[in-house]
């Protein structure tokens, strides 16, 4: 948000300090900040030949002004999936490859919104940088757009886009006609700063008739001219609340990274194979969660589940065995025909040794009661024993329904039946959105959690087929039941 600067910004209102201009540098990676906002300082304040990490502040005095330089970290952009991603670079431009891959940011490095801070009460202009030697397509235009967006609302009106690498166009070639050939997304970009862009060479900073930061600062104060004197007002307790979230996320990428490397280094840890067993009420939506899983819609969902049904598929690097089985009753289990009890056992024995995990799964649209629970339990205890906690994982289906409430709230709002359920399950449990099968990033944080009980669980890491759960009586003539090692459903992820 805006505020006004005019007599407050000018600087001491005594005259000791010369009248100040704050500039915010912002640019994703190797697009050249550090070493622009050496060139604006007149000198090598920031050390343009590693990656920036945290934002770093220089002074300097330009024309009778004092003028502050925020440098800060890149913003973050996607990988190009046809991008070989390969090069370390540096932030410095001059030493940037055409395809720069994105490192991905660490704990150790903060967010570029937190430069925002260094120049208090906010900057007067929003620089944001773009290399012409690097290709700006739709994904660089979001993460700006998405990087302005966590500085708030406003911020538009105090942004310019400042091109370096100029040297490198053409001869002939000027920065208005490279902005017109390059595309829709830095033509959107520019507008979008109200068509206000400056060109750097950064190559020419020593030379005496550089003439670039000059002009750069007279765009600057026709800006604040235009503003009327306003700048970039900062709320510093909405940039913490952003960081804080952005490690928060960073945090359960290392946490997956991390988990992946132990699974490849494991000796006799998770086995290739996962075997799961879908279990639960009626109408549920347990064949829709099987084909999320697994990736393709290998189950029928929207009719009733008369038959176990056991496929497989190669997902994130593992071979899933998954069993679909018919709904028990809500009420009590005597009111689950036997056959349907039954059924639910031959489900387990399709997957032998046995299954590693009995997915519980219930809808968030669903209230537990505690019949409900009670009822779970029972079928669950009688058909697979005591034992069968230990395996057990609650996976709530119709994810989507949540919006942007965090499972853990809706768990709360659940009430004590529903925390109760979770705690036999060992609290381990995980959210699903059903209705995109194969594309839901939450399949492969799925799999790391049952690998994680099946680590927990150690020499006990599936649930042992039983000899009554092969009898006579629970086998029913089904073209499912293929041998265990025909994988004619596999399906490649």
């Amino acid at each position: 948000m805006a505020a006004v600067s005019s007599a407050s910004d000018t600087g001491d209102h005594r005259g000791r300090h010369p009248p100040e201009r704050r500039l915010l540098i912002l640019g994703g990676p190797h697009s050249g900040k550090t070493s622009s906002s050496n060139t604006i300082l007149g000198d090598e304040y920031f050390d343009a030949g590693i990656e920036t990490t945290h934002s770093n502040v220089g002074q300097t005095e330009i024309y009778g002004r004092r003028v502050t330089v925020v440098d800060t970290p890149p913003w973050a952009v996607p990988a190009d999936p046809e991008d070989d991603g390969n090069s370390e670079g540096t932030d410095n431009a001059a030493t940037e490859p055409d395809n720069p891959a994105c490192p991905p940011p660490s704990l150790d490095s903060e967010g570029p919104s937190m430069g925002a801070i260094l120049c208090p009460p906010g900057p007067h202009a929003i620089l944001l940088v773009v290399s012409v030697t690097q290709p700006f397509t739709d994904t660089e235009r979001r993460a700006a757009e998405e990087q302005l967006g966590a500085l708030g609302g406003g911020t538009w009106r105090y942004s310019m886009v400042l091109f370096t690498m100029v040297d490198k166009l053409p001869k002939g070639v000027f920065i208005e006609e490279h902005i017109a050939n390059t595309g829709e997304a830095l033509q959107w970009l520019v507008e979008r700063c109200g068509s206000r862009y400056h060109a750097f060479d950064n190559t020419r900073k020593e030379s005496e008739d550089n003439t670039q930061v000059p002009e750069l600062m007279e765009k600057v104060e026709e800006m604040i001219t235009d503003n009327q004197g306003w700048y970039f007002e900062v709320n510093e307790l909405i940039l913490l609340e952003e960081e804080q979230a952005r490690r928060a996320l960073e945090e359960e990428r290392m946490r997956m990274e991390e988990h992946a490397r132990q699974r490849e280094q494991m000796i006799g840890g998770p086995p290739r194979e996962l075997r799961l067993l879908l279990l639960g009420w009626k109408g549920v939506g347990k064949s829709s969660v099987g084909n999320s899983i697994l990736g393709c819609r290998f189950f029928e969902s929207g009719q009733e589940t008369e038959l176990c049904l056991r496929r497989q598929a190669l997902v994130f690097g593992r071979r899933v065995t998954i069993v679909d089985t018919p709904g028990w009753d809500w009420f009590s289990v005597r009111r689950t025909p036997k056959r349907i009890r039954q059924e639910s056992q031959r489900g387990a024995a399709l997957l032998r040794p046995g299954p590693h995990t009995l997915l519980l799964v219930l809808p968030v649209v669903s209230s537990l009661t505690a019949r409900k629970r009670r009822t779970l339990l029972a079928h669950i205890e009688t058909l697979f024993g005591d034992n069968a906690c230990l395996h057990t994982m609650v996976l709530f289906s119709c994810g989507d329904w949540l919006g942007r409430t965090p499972i853990e709230e809706h768990i709360l709002r659940g009430g004590r039946e529903l925390q109760r359920l979770l705690e036999y399950c060992g609290n381990y449990y995980h959210v699903l959105d059903s209705k995109t099968p194969g594309k839901d990033r939450s399949v492969s944080v799925l799999l790391d959690k049952i690998e994680e009980m099946i680590r927990e669980n150690g020499d006990k890491a599936f649930l042992p087929i039983q000899t009554e759960w092969l009898s006579e009586e629970s086998s029913y003539s089904s073209d499912n039941t293929e041998p265990e090692d025909d994988c004619r459903g596999c399906q490649l992820q």
